[in-house]
C-alpha cells in the first residue's frame, strides 16, 4: 500500500519505508520472467481472459507474454512511485537539483484512447487522473484539442476569486471578465470578440444557471467547464447533444507544480508560471501614480496575459478585457492586433491598461498603446532601453507598472 499510504496528509517519513514491498514485487518479476510456464495475473479485470485461455490452451502462450508486460510495467511504476518519494524528501546535495528531481521518471496508466491527436493523422491518448479531476455530464468524446483547451482555461480561470468567466480558442483566451454576476461576465467577455468564440471553450468560477445557459446556447461551442451546473442550465444544454459540459470535481484551482514538454532527445521540466499576483510586489517607474480604477485594471490584465501565447498584449478595463493580440513575432504586432480587435468589437479603449508579458524593447510599442487611448501600462521591465520608455511614459502622462516577473509562453 505504498502509493495509498504517501497520498495520506499525515503520512511520515518512517511510515512510507515501512510500506515499501519487497517480497510482492519480487514475486511478481520472477514469475514474469518464466511467463513461458506461469501465468501471472496482477489486475483482476483480465480473469475473464484468463478462465478463456485456460479453456483454449492455444492462445495462452500470446495471454502469457501480455501478463508478464503488465507485471513489469506495474513494478516499474512502483518502483517509480518510491524513487519519486524519496527524491522528494532528499536534503539538499543528495540528489535534488534546485527542487527538480535528478532523474526523471513518470508512470501513467492509460486513461482513454482518443479519435486521433491534434490532427486526424496522429495517434493519440490521453494517460493519469484527468477523469479524476473533470466529469463529463454530457456531449461528444472528448478530442486531444478539447483536453488542451480544457487544461488551459482551468489554469486561467483559478487566477480569480470574483465571479468570473472566460471565452477560450487554441488555448488562447479571446475574452475574460468578471463582474456581481456571471451572466454579466458573459456579456463582456463576449463582447471583446463576438466571433472566435464561435466553437470554443466556455469556462466559469461559479454554478452555470439558467440565465447563463441561455445566453451561452445562443452560440456554437466545444466545451463548457464549471464547478457545477444547476438543474434548468442541464435541461437548455441537454438540447445541444454534442456539446461537452465538464464538471470540475476539484474545484477550478489547478495545483499542478510541474508543466513538462517534449524535446529532441527528451523533455524539459520546470515550475509553473503560477507565483501569486500581488500588488505590493509592483513598483511605480512613471512620474504619475495609477488611479484605483487604472491598478484594477493592470491588476485583472496581469492575470490574463500569462496565459496567452507570446507575444502577448492585452487592453483591459476595470475587469474585463477589450482587445487581445497573441502570438506575434513582434511585441508591435501584437499591439496592433489587439487594438484592431477592440476597434472590430467598437470597445472604447480611452482610459485602457495596456498589459505586455515581457518587456517593451522600444518605446514605439508604450506610444502605441498612448495613441490607441491606454492611460496606463503594466510590463516587466528589464530593458537595456527602460529610461527611454519610462520617459516616454511621461512625456504621454502615463502610469506605468513594472512587475519584475516575465510571463513568456510558448
Amino acid at each position: 500500500p505504498f502509493e495509498s499510504t504517501v497520498a495520506k496528509a499525515d503520512c511520515t517519513f518512517e511510515d512510507a519505508i515501512e510500506n515499501i514491498d519487497i517480497g510482492g514485487p519480487s514475486m511478481l518479476r520472477s514469475a514474469a520472467k518464466n511467463h513461458s510456464a506461469v501465468t501471472v495475473v496482477t489486475d483482476p479485470n483480465d480473469y475473464e481472459k484468463v478462465l478463456a485461455a485456460l479453456e483454449n490452451p492455444a492462445t495462452l502462450g500470446d495471454l502469457r507474454r501480455q501478463l508478464a508486460l503488465k507485471v513489469f510495467q506495474r513494478t516499474s511504476a512502483y518502483d517509480a512511485a518510491i524513487a519519486n518519494y524519496l527524491e522528494s524528501q532528499a536534503q539538499p546535495g543528495l540528489g535534488n537539483i534546485l527542487g527538480l528531481p535528478a532523474i526523471y521518471s513518470t508512470t501513467l496508466p492509460i486513461a482513454q484512447r482518443l479519435r486521433y491527436g491534434e490532427n486526424p493523422h496522429q495517434q493519440a491518448a490521453l494517460y493519469g487522473s484527468f477523469h479524476e479531476v473533470f466529469e463529463q455530464l454530457q456531449g461528444k468524446e472528448l478530442s486531444y484539442n478539447n483536453i488542451l483547451d480544457i487544461t488551459a482555461a482551468t489554469y486561467l480561470i483559478g487566477e480569480f476569486e470574483r465571479p468570473t468567466l472566460a471565452i477560450l480558442k487554441h488555448t488562447n483566451p479571446c475574452g475574460v471578465a468578471s463582474a456581481d454576476t456571471l451572466v454579466e461576465a458573459w456579456h463582456k467577455a463576449f463582447e471583446t470578440d463576438r466571433q472566435a468564440p464561435f466553437g470554443g471553450i466556455i469556462v466559469a468560477n461559479r454554478t452555470v444557471d439558467k440565465e447563463l445557459a441561455e445566453a451561452i446556447a445562443e452560440i456554437f461551442s466545444e466545451v463548457i467547464i464549471a464547478p457545477e451546473f444547476n438543474s434548468d442550465a442541464l435541461a437548455i444544454f441537454s438540447k445541444k447533444k454534442n456539446l461537452r459540459l465538464m464538471k470540475a470535481k476539484v474545484g477550478l484551482r489547478a495545483d499542478s507544480l510541474r508543466e513538462v514538454r517534449a524535446v529532441i532527445g527528451g523533455v524539459l521540466v520546470q515550475d509553473r508560471d503560477q507565483k501569486p499576483i500581488n500588488a505590493r510586489d509592483f513598483k511605480v517607474v512613471s512620474k504619475r501614480q495609477p488611479t484605483a480604477d487604472e491598478m484594477t485594471a493592470m491588476m485583472f490584465g496581469w492575470r490574463v496575459v500569462r496565459h496567452i501565447k507570446s507575444n502577448a498584449i492585452v487592453y483591459t478595463g476595470k475587469e474585463r478585457t477589450l482587445g487581445v493580440g497573441a502570438g506575434q513575432m513582434s511585441r508591435v504586432d501584437s499591439s496592433r492586433i489587439a487594438v484592431w480587435k477592440a476597434q472590430e468589437a467598437k470597445l472604447s479603449l480611452q482610459g485602457s491598461a495596456v498589459c505586455s508579458d515581457a518587456f517593451f524593447p522600444f518605446p514605439d510599442g508604450l506610444i502605441a498603446a498612448a495613441d490607441a487611448g491606454a492611460t496606463c501600462a503594466i510590463q516587466p521591465g528589464g530593458s537595456v532601453k527602460d529610461a527611454e520608455v519610462i520617459a516616454a511614459a511621461d512625456a504621454r502622462g502615463m502610469a506605468m507598472v513594472f512587475t519584475g516577473m516575465r510571463h513568456f509562453r510558448h
